[in-house]
């Protein structure tokens, strides 16, 4: 469904959510600019050893952790322009669900990729709103004009491609959680576009449907992940 007006209470919550656990950790000693690894893992930072073990839930946790005040702000800034048109193309469980699935998406795909590296931040998350946002336009049949769809999806591969080139060359940034949470972004995008302005008892249905299968999907490629990486995460 196709949400109007200049409401956004889901990405309002969600960059409140950010701020909150930044300024915790600052107020509790953390520093505010550069934080340590062993600071950031004792937030809930996402570590092989740990989150590939008995700590799974720093895969979601640290979404919501970040690396200082030029990261957070660098990310909620991307969050607030991204959740300023999910709210209008995604009813909210929508967009609470593609957001958390693809963030727990990159930060396995970050464990899959270099599983002793500590990792944190929402851009996961961030960049698989973005892809969710590019198939819906692309795929499904939303009240939008055409000129208006191909500007924003401009703006969108844009966004992707200039942040993950961006990725690539820079030291310090995770690009696998970035390509992680985009492909699944994309993907949720593409099988949820046929069905978003669909009547909501319908809408509704595919979309637990949807994100079931997503649940499932997300197990086992944990349990794989976790076997292959087996040398850093006892079992």
């Amino acid at each position: 469904m196709l949400m109007i007006g200049n409401k956004q209470p889901v990405t309002t919550t969600l960059v409140g959510m950010n701020v909150a656990v930044f300024a915790v950790m600052a107020l509790t000693g953390i520093s505010p600019t550069a934080p340590s690894s062993v600071q950031l893992l004792k937030w809930g930072a996402n570590w092989g050893p740990l989150s590939l073990s008995a700590e799974p839930w720093r895969m979601l946790a640290s979404n919501y952790i970040h690396g200082g005040i030029i990261h957070i702000a660098l990310n909620m800034w991307c969050l607030w322009n991204l959740g300023f048109l999910a709210e209008r193309v995604f009813d909210p469980w929508t967009y609470v669900l593609t957001y958390t699935f693809c963030g727990l998406a990159g930060s396995l795909a970050s464990l899959w990729w270099h599983p002793m590296a500590v990792g944190v931040g929402a851009s996961g998350a961030i960049f698989g709103l973005a892809g969710a946002l590019i198939a819906a336009l692309y795929l499904g049949h939303l009240p939008i004009s055409k000129q208006a769809i191909q500007g924003t999806l401009k703006s969108l591969l844009t966004f992707a491609g200039y942040n993950l080139f961006f990725g690539a060359v820079a030291q310090g940034i995770d690009n696998s959680a970035h390509i992680g949470g985009l492909l699944a972004g994309l993907a949720l995008g593409a099988v949820l576009a046929k069905h978003l302005t669909a009547a909501p008892e319908i809408r509704d249905g595919w979309r637990r449907g949807v994100f079931v299968a997503a649940a499932v999907v997300l197990l086992v490629a944990f349990t794989l992940v976790k076997h292959v990486s087996g040398n850093v995460a006892p079992r």
